[in-house]
């Protein structure tokens, strides 16, 4: 009974549901992207250092790569993730707490997280050491 009210709202069959929706025939960004990318400039190529005609796409990728050999960290970390894929940022935990070990896969841990997990050892060692010399 709830949804009757609903009823004359209701898709009818073979009707739009938005029928001034995009033309048919029209493109979608991501094909107008792709054509543009796709398109070809003359252009001094930074690394062979000769007029090539390349795609706009290469063209974009060299300018990465100048950037990256200027030292900008973000340029060179877009190109590794484009060559090599984003590295897995999973860090899996498998505490038991009875004894207070962790099951950790270090080789997976990014240089930001070792750093991080020596910090927490360095402030538990040194609460440790605190706490002993309460005790004394």
């Amino acid at each position: 009974m709830a949804k009757e009210h609903l009823e004359k709202y209701r898709f009818q069959k073979g009707q739009s549901g938005n029928p001034s929706g995009r033309p048919k025939g029209s493109k979608s960004r991501s094909a107008i992207v792709k054509y543009w990318l796709e398109a070809t400039q003359k252009y001094s190529n930074p690394i062979t250092n000769k007029l090539e005609l390349l795609e706009l796409a290469d063209i974009i990728t060299l300018a990465q790569i100048e950037k990256a050999k200027e030292g900008d960290t973000s340029a060179y970390k877009e190109l590794m993730d484009s060559a090599y894929g984003k590295v897995d940022q999973n860090v899996n935990l498998n505490a038991d707490i009875s004894t207070n070990k962790v099951d950790i896969d270090y080789t997976k841990l990014s240089i930001e997280e070792l750093q991080i997990l020596e910090e927490i050892a360095i402030r538990h060692q040194e609460n440790q050491i605190s706490e002993s010399s309460e005790d004394i």
